[in-house]
């Protein structure tokens, strides 16, 4: 009887054993921790700013002819250089958005006043008998605006540094005025004045591109170096002569002048980021 009883015992402590076990502590391995890693810079978002630069000409000379069919004709046709150049200054908006880490794509549109400005004048001798025409030309340009499309690229090592190029419209308001005065040789006459000024706003195209710096210590500001070459086209006018010194001759005239200039410019912009930080958290798990 003993012996069973001893065999029963083990056996009912066998049978508790995994019971009693389910009551005790238990250790587990350590939860999966997840980490901030370091935050990734974003060039997404709404942004304006400011900028100032300097506008010089990028070439194309103002050209005319003068035609005087009565008495002695008088043929004249002319080159004048162009020597734009003043200051320029205003501001722009735009969106930027990063489509992955090194692709950026946008829109930007800004609004310049400007004193870019430009005179010339010269004297050519006419095609008959030597006559000569003397001729002074200006040109301005008072305010311009572009609206342009933007893509550029970063660097994995430099995401807060932007090189872009950029292109588009251009506007803009220009003076132009032209002054002619022929002195046919004797005895053809006096000498004739003619004179046309006219204002237009007119539109081209730009093009150009530039480098964006955001530093990390101030997320939302950027500053920005660009470039641009702007077309304006041309105007051309036509006159007649308009007042007589004594009795000289009439004439007809016609002038075209181009509005083309680069610009160097330095701007400031801050980024609104209505969309959220412009550090993006990047998690990281362990």
């Amino acid at each position: 009887m003993k012996t069973f009883s001893v065999v029963g015992a083990l056996a009912l402590a066998i049978a508790a054993a995994p019971a009693f076990a389910a009551d005790l502590p238990s250790q587990k391995g350590a939860p999966a921790f997840i980490a901030p890693a370091a935050p990734v810079f974003s060039w997404t978002g709404l942004y304006a700013g400011v900028n100032i630069g300097y506008g010089f000409n990028a070439g194309g000379n103002g050209s005319g002819s003068l035609f005087s069919p009565l008495a002695t004709p008088s043929v004249s046709a002319w080159s004048l250089g162009q020597n734009l150049e003043g200051v320029t200054g205003g501001g722009q908006i735009g969106y930027n958005y990063q489509v992955n880490p090194w692709l950026v794509v946008g829109l930007e549109a800004d609004f310049q006043g400007s004193d870019i400005s430009s005179s010339s004048s010269g004297f050519v001798k006419g095609f008959f008998l030597g006559d000569v025409t003397g001729i002074s030309s200006t040109s301005s340009l008072n305010w311009w605006g572009t609206v342009r499309g933007r893509v550029g690229v970063t660097l994995p090592s430099l995401p807060n540094v932007l090189v872009y190029g950029t292109g588009g419209f251009a506007y803009g308001e220009v003076d132009k005025s032209v002054s002619v005065v022929n002195f046919p040789i004797p005895p053809a006459g006096s000498s004739q004045f003619g004179r046309s000024s006219f204002s237009q706003t007119a539109t081209g195209w730009t093009a150009g591109g530039g480098v964006e710096w955001a530093p990390l210590a101030f997320p939302g500001w950027s500053v920005k170096v660009e470039y641009l070459y702007t077309d304006l086209g041309a105007t051309n006018q036509s006159f007649a002569s308009s007042s007589i010194i004594g009795v000289g001759v009439p004439f007809v005239a016609a002038h075209t002048s181009p509005t083309q200039f680069h610009t160097v410019r330095a701007g400031l912009n801050y980024r609104f980021n209505l969309f959220g930080s412009a550090l993006v958290p990047v998690v990281a798990k362990y």
